[in-house]
């Protein structure tokens, strides 16, 4: 990405379909194998290379070991979910459970595999070795919450996270699904990683956000705020002389912002691998009146 010292605004002419689908369920199978190869594409032109290689690396063992896990099951309150608007995956339930620590123990041994820093790798042996730690980062992480110390373990623990919430996410009927708040994945509650505009069949030029957990995406008005769905003072700023592919929208009622990436021009991209490969823009951003207000459980130290 480039790196001029200023902003611009985004005039974008704003377009619209009247009824794209609420929903679109996770593929665990093909999700991390596309944020791998979305990962390396960033790498081979950022001065973040080593960190977004690692990643890459992560990615590529979260799709390793799918075929290696159990069959997980759709939870059995849907219906009751769907009549209270509550999200059918519940975060703060999710511990302790059998599939999450066996999900746990193949990440981290393939993860072992990974060519990496030695602190990371120093950091993996902890939270492979200490369930309590293990347990604590999984419960920031599934909180939406950014840890002071040991990001290192919290990534590894995030990356186990998102596999088994995609898994869960997946068995669910995406007709059951219903809005549960603003800025809240309808599947399981998590927080937004960024919004794309897509351009998929049948909902062309439509915006959906990404949870940053389960990876499920769901429709958002464009032009609103997807944290506090105000509509005044919504801007879409971006790196000067750069790319149009990732913004940061802001909104003046929150004081933050949550990048919009434009699937319609550029079908590869990632929810999370565009998130942290426009890392350049984040810096940017720092010397405005918005603060960040997406979560992304690798960018936990920004």
């Amino acid at each position: 990405m480039a790196d001029p010292r200023t902003l611009e605004a985004d005039p974008t002419a704003i377009g619209g379909v009247v009824t794209p689908p609420f929903a679109r369920l996770p593929d665990p199978a093909g999700l991390f194998v596309k944020r791998s190869l979305r990962l390396r594409a960033y790498a081979e032109h950022s001065d973040l290379k080593p960190f977004l290689l690692f990643l890459a690396g992560l990615a590529d063992a979260q799709a390793a070991i799918q075929s290696t896990l159990a069959a997980v099951s759709a939870p059995e309150a849907l219906a009751r979910s769907r009549h209270h608007a509550m999200p059918p995956l519940d975060r703060a339930a999710l511990l302790p459970d059998a599939a999450l620590d066996a999900t746990f123990d193949a990440l981290f041994d393939a993860a072992a595999a990974l060519d990496q820093p030695d602190e990371a790798r120093a950091a993996l042996g902890r939270i492979a070795g200490d369930r309590a730690l293990r347990d604590a980062c999984a419960r920031t992480v599934l909180a939406g919450e950014r840890p002071e110390a040991g990001l290192a373990e919290h990534a590894y623990a995030a990356a186990a996270v998102q596999v088994h919430m995609a898994r869960l996410a997946a068995t669910l009927d995406v007709a059951a699904l219903v809005p549960v708040g603003t800025g809240a994945c309808p599947a399981c509650g998590g927080p937004p990683v960024s919004s794309t505009v897509v351009g998929w069949q049948g909902a062309d030029g439509a915006r959906y956000c990404t949870c940053a957990l389960c990876a499920t995406m769901w429709n958002v008005v464009r032009v609103k705020c997807t944290l506090c769905d105000s509509t005044k003072g919504i801007t879409y700023m971006g790196v000067e002389g750069g790319t149009d592919t990732v913004k940061a929208e802001t909104c003046d009622a929150c004081h933050r912002y949550v990048k919009i990436l434009q699937g319609q021009k550029d079908m590869l991209v990632d929810a999370v691998a565009d998130d942290v490969g426009s890392l350049g823009l984040d810096m940017l951003m720092a010397g405005t009146a918005y603060r960040r207000g997406a979560y992304d459980p690798f960018l936990m130290g920004y």
